[in-house]
């Protein structure tokens, strides 16, 4: 299950659960839409691209919701080198995500 981060990796901004800011790569690391587009839809982890993280709900509808699996907690900020992303952005901006 993701691990809903609670920040984004770039300028730390909040991502509460419920963000629809929120968005990850395929392993879920986690930028604010505004550091995607920053970043060219690139990872600057692993060089894939970013979806809309989903909302987990809040609510016990029929098991599994927030309350029984809540969010991580755990931070993980660690700003991007926007130089040394350029470089990774010129080789990989004209392949579609999907595609790297």
């Amino acid at each position: 299950m993701l691990e809903l981060r609670p920040t984004c990796e770039h300028c730390n901004k909040d991502l509460p659960p419920e963000s629809s800011d929120a968005m990850i790569c395929s392993f879920e690391c986690t930028f604010c839409h505004s550091c995607v587009e920053l970043l060219h839809n690139v990872c600057p982890n692993c060089g894939g691209g970013f979806t809309p993280r989903p909302v987990r709900p809040a609510h016990d509808w029929h098991g599994p919701y927030l309350g029984k699996y809540p969010a991580t907690r755990k931070v993980t900020h660690q700003p991007v080198d926007l130089v040394a992303h350029a470089q990774l952005v010129a080789e990989v901006e004209d392949i579609p995500p999907e595609r790297r």
